[in-house]
């Protein structure tokens, strides 16, 4: 078909064109909706606008279609159909609803946002004042999406009329006060195009900080974790902290590497992160202040494409005391998410960057999306958004992935 063949477009209507909104309740069953516009076909109708929710087996379908001509074969061609849409939704139990109009929606303001909230619980009483903290920024509530409900309840708000920094900046204090997680991310195609997530391992990825593990076998856990503390508080230079707190180690046996591999406690949610993301078409790497004699070991268990640390230097199977290599400290892990994204094909804005403490601000700053999981305070008040609940998978919500589609990865996962 030429150009100058294709018809012209008919489903957009002007803002005079007479329009009818059906709305349609009742309890949902199979071809609901295939009958509905089946009974509007033979008013040779154009559609304009479709909404469809079902919840808890109830469905509110909404369909925007250009109203009919002033007369039909009995009359008024309006009159006809409402009459003849009101009969075909009693015959199911269901309940109709049409208003005549103009036009199409109004336009949504400029700047859209969307903001996913993770409660354990969600109440009413935070609902309201999230929708309240929008409605202050200017912005309207175009949609809402219950992406999970377990083990969080992860819901999802399509924001216009707002700016994402100030929406993001008012919902911030309401997350503080309310108890809940709230992200805000501008909406848009490249939010499902965040193809690489980069995330720290010590209280990230794993449970542990692996340091103190070695140290405990070295018999100096305590003085080792008063330096840790200190340095993820920001207190004091990483790169000193790393040495003092290495030399610490000097002359352990090299085969206490595969005790400490097997201490390492992974996170509540990590395998599910990861491979959900894997199958999704994600990449995901590790960057750490920690050890290569874990990460190493943790790449190759959990199927990382990236994966950089220190590396305690062993001579004549003892380790010495020292590091060895380009140190990892926290301008060193925002050098690395760059390094990972170029070898991913991946722009630095959509990339996602996971981490905890002091150290891993710059990565968090330098991502497209930065997220402090369980983070110092300091973190939580940098970072993009803050995640404070003890499962790492719940990270797969802030960037719109369901719990179905978490679900569909664990299946295929174990037919494979």
């Amino acid at each position: 078909m030429s150009a100058s063949q294709i018809p012209p477009a008919t489903a957009v209507p002007g803002d005079d064109t007479p329009t009818l909104l059906i709305k349609i309740f009742g309890k949902d069953r199979p071809g609901i909706t295939a009958g509905l516009f089946d009974t509007l076909a033979a008013y040779s109708l154009d559609v304009v606008d479709i909404e469809q929710v079902v919840t808890r087996g109830r469905i509110t379908l909404c369909a925007l279609v250009t109203a009919p001509p002033q007369t039909g074969r009995h009359g008024s061609a309006e009159g006809e159909l409402r009459a003849t849409v009101h009969g075909w939704a009693e015959s199911l139990h269901l309940q109709a609803e049409i208003i005549s109009g103009r036009g199409d929606n109004r336009p949504r303001g400029t700047g859209r946002s969307i903001v996913t909230v993770l409660g354990h619980p969600l109440t009413a009483e935070s609902t309201a004042a999230i929708a309240a903290a929008i409605t202050g920024t200017g912005g309207n509530i175009d949609r809402i999406f219950r992406l999970a409900k377990y083990p969080v309840t992860a819901v999802e708000f399509a924001v216009s009329g707002a700016e994402t920094s100030p929406l993001r900046t008012a919902l911030a204090t309401q997350a503080a006060l309310l108890g809940v997680d709230i992200a805000v991310v501008a909406a848009g195609l490249h939010r499902r195009a965040q193809r690489l997530v980069v995330m720290d391992v010590d209280s990230t990825l794993i449970q542990d900080e692996v340091i103190e593990l070695f140290a405990a076998h070295a018999g100096c856990e305590d003085r080792v974790a008063e330096v840790t503390a200190a340095a993820m508080r920001g207190e004091l230079d990483f790169e000193q902290s790393l040495h003092a707190r290495v030399e610490l180690l000097a002359g352990l046996d090299e085969s206490v590497v595969d005790k400490v591999r097997s201490e390492v406690r992974l996170t509540p949610g990590a395998r599910t992160l990861i491979r959900t993301l894997k199958r999704l078409g994600y990449q995901v790497g590790v960057v750490s202040g920690g050890f290569t004699q874990v990460t190493d070991d943790l790449q190759e268990r959990l199927g990382l494409d990236f994966a950089s640390a220190n590396t305690l230097e062993v001579v004549d199977g003892k380790l010495t005391g020292r590091v060895t290599g380009e140190i990892v400290d926290r301008a060193g892990k925002a050098r690395l998410l760059r390094r990972f994204a170029a070898e991913a094909g991946v722009p630095l804005a959509q990339t996602v960057a996971i981490g905890d403490g002091a150290n891993d601000l710059d990565m968090l700053n330098a991502a497209g999306l930065g997220v402090a999981f369980n983070a110092k305070p300091v973190v939580r008040e940098a970072a993009h958004t803050a995640v404070n609940v003890p499962f790492l998978d719940t990270v797969l919500y802030l960037l719109g992935i369901t719990r179905e589609e978490v679900e569909a990865a664990d299946t295929q996962a174990d037919e494979g």
